[in-house]
């Protein structure tokens, strides 16, 4: 670190501290953006760092900054260098702020003038929270290692040094050295014919938010699923996991017919690990997915229409900051549910939206009512208010589907196509799609949907109680069978359950929640061979319904928690047994040796479960 000129740079840094849009980012980018990121790095896995640099290009805002805020965490800053006029790179000076345990560290940058381009060297910490090093023995063939990041929400500042605000998009490139044996994947474009050799290198032509940078190590082969679509995964899933994903192209298709064309060239997938945290990540021209979708039988593809679903609401048009999350996740469940109609029928579709509408309902009371919001109004500066992102998912579909009844999808899909046009490759806000909703679509038509309703969907708490909840037949059908077995009025053996498809499963699982007997449960288990199903959403509705019930489902339940690192499903089981007298001991046992496979995200998750008993 250089120090020359630091108590001037000091005073200016601080006298610079205004409040800005993102309450999350420690920068500036009302004065300066990054307009490309170029990455070179080495991937040291005896060490778990990537050492290397960052190479930034900026587009100066405010011709009389002099200073360059980029996000941080855990980097250890080398030195800091500029690109002068006579271009060659010369040193600056810089500093690091006190840290602070949710943002990190602002990486503060003195300039004698504006360049168009810094370098950052540095490398990360072990503990970086986007990536997790895994040893051979947690992959499925034992031999060699494996690493995966997770950058959102503002995780990329963990592996590299950037503006880590959704506001800010950028184009990137990147070289990375790896091990040899070891595939380089990123969400960029992907070389089939790479070796390596030189170095892995990628192009994103498309610029996206920090939190879309992705990047993936390990033993990793590729299987084409059509011209423009690929799987990736390890060598042993790759077969499954091929098979599974085949209706790809089709979604692709489907989606491009309903919100217009697929925008970033390609679109590939990589099978993680199973200790990867969500079910997907919409990482663009490389989606990150959960093996937990691979069931077999292509039953739990609507995940994949989500992801892809994102490459409109979310890549194309992405959330101004995360307290606008709802304008990602709730128009890609919006669009999801279109897409599975469009793929596989209207009885599917309608059946998938009736059991999201009632796990939307359910959750209600356990989710405190500031959370249970679509938008906040005002410079809200506290980021819990919009960190639990469980309703807006559900509430913010529910909000764009209220809108398509009543104004026809005639009317109402170009409209929301018209929003993806013309906000393409851009970050917006609540505030821009209420104006755009009302000069395109509400000020003629106000009978739609009146200002005091629209208040009612984005800043109240619940779901209003003019929404129309969806009523699949089937479904229907099913709550008949379900109530007569719940009462004892028909036996297990004479239920349905053979015919039924994995919605319905999932439909029956959660209403019978903490209500079924022990000996309900085991008849359940002993006809259907539900603890041996290869469906994970059907397994974890029937182990969470076990546990509650009191029926012993160790055995089944062990190695699915070994196997299965998704917090959706390891956190409430984890919760449930805690809650059993007769199980937490045995918890807290199978946790201690289950939690070095569980990704930092799900450990911190369960770790906080378990401080609560």
């Amino acid at each position: 670190m250089i120090k020359k000129t630091l108590s001037a740079f000091v005073l200016s840094a601080l006298t610079a501290l205004t409040a800005h849009a993102d309450p999350l980012s420690y920068a500036r980018y009302d004065q300066v953006r990054t307009t490309d990121l170029y990455l070179d790095l080495k991937a040291d896995f005896s060490h778990k760092i990537l050492s290397g640099y960052a190479e930034l290009t900026l587009n100066w805002i405010d011709k009389s900054v002099r200073t360059l805020v980029l996000d941080t965490n855990e980097l250890n800053i080398a030195k800091v260098q500029v690109l002068n006029v006579n271009g060659r790179w010369s040193a600056a000076s810089f500093m690091l702020d006190k840290f602070d345990a949710q943002k990190g560290r602002a990486l503060r940058i003195a300039l004698p003038f504006q360049p168009q381009k810094v370098r950052v060297y540095y490398r990360t910490a072990p503990s970086a929270a986007a990536l997790q090093w895994m040893a051979p023995e947690q992959t499925m063939s034992g031999k060699r290692p494996f690493m995966f990041s997770q950058s959102q929400d503002i995780n990329a500042r963990s592996w590299a040094p950037v503006q880590d605000t959704p506001a800010v998009r950028f184009t990137y490139s990147a070289r990375i050295d790896a091990p040899a044996g070891l595939r380089v994947v990123m969400s960029a474009e992907n070389d089939q014919q790479a070796t390596g050799a030189g170095g892995w290198k990628f192009k994103m032509a498309q610029p996206i938010p920090s939190y879309l940078l992705a990047i993936a190590i390990g033993e990793i082969e590729v299987r084409n699923l059509g011209p423009r679509t690929a799987v990736y995964a390890e060598p042993a899933r790759i077969e499954a996991a091929a098979y599974e994903l085949a209706d790809t192209e089709k979604m692709i298709a489907a989606a491009e017919g309903l919100y217009g064309p697929y925008r970033w060239d390609r679109y590939d997938m990589i099978v993680l690990p199973p200790s990867f945290p969500y079910g997907g990540m919409e990482n663009p021209r490389m989606t990150f997915l959960t093996p937990t979708m691979i069931a077999g039988d292509r039953s739990l593809n609507d995940l994949i229409a989500h992801e892809l679903a994102h490459s409109w609401s979310g890549n194309l048009v992405t959330n101004a900051s995360w307290k606008y999350t709802w304008m990602n996740e709730g128009f890609t469940i919006y669009v999801t549910t279109r897409i599975v109609e469009k793929l596989y029928g209207d009885e599917v579709a309608e059946m998938n939206l009736q059991v999201e509408q009632e796990e939307a309902l359910a959750s209600l009371a356990s989710i405190p009512a500031a959370k249970q919001v679509l938008a906040t109004r005002g410079a809200d500066t506290d980021p819990s208010l919009y960190s639990d992102g469980s309703l807006i998912y559900p509430k913010g579909a529910w909000f764009l589907r209220t809108l398509e009844q009543r104004a026809g999808r005639e009317v109402f899909d170009p409209f929301l196509r018209g929003w993806f046009d013309s906000h393409a490759f851009k970050s917006a806000t609540t505030d821009e799609f209420v104006d755009y909703l009302k000069k395109n679509l509400l000020d003629a038509h106000p009978e739609y949907m009146s200002a005091s309703e629209l208040d009612e969907w984005l800043y109240a708490p619940g779901i209003p109680a003019s929404a129309k909840r969806a009523v699949s037949p089937r479904l229907a059908a099913l709550d008949t069978q379900r109530a007569a077995w719940l009462k004892g009025e028909l036996p297990t053996a004479e239920l349905g359950g053979k015919n039924w498809i994995a919605l319905e499963w999932m439909h029956f699982l959660n209403d019978i929640d903490g209500k079924a007997s022990a000996a309900q449960m085991q008849e359940l288990d002993q006809t259907f061979g539900l603890g041996k199903s290869g469906n994970n959403e059907i397994a974890y509705r029937f182990y969470l319904s076990s546990v509650k019930a009191g029926y012993n489902v160790r055995e089944p339940l062990e190695k699915f928690l070994n196997s299965v690192g998704r917090k959706l499903f390891v956190v409430p089981l984890y919760t449930a047994l805690l809650k059993n007298p007769n199980e937490k001991d045995w918890a807290k046992a199978l946790y201690a040796r289950a939690r070095s496979h569980y990704h930092p995200l799900t450990q911190a998750a369960v770790d906080k479960a378990f401080k609560k008993q």
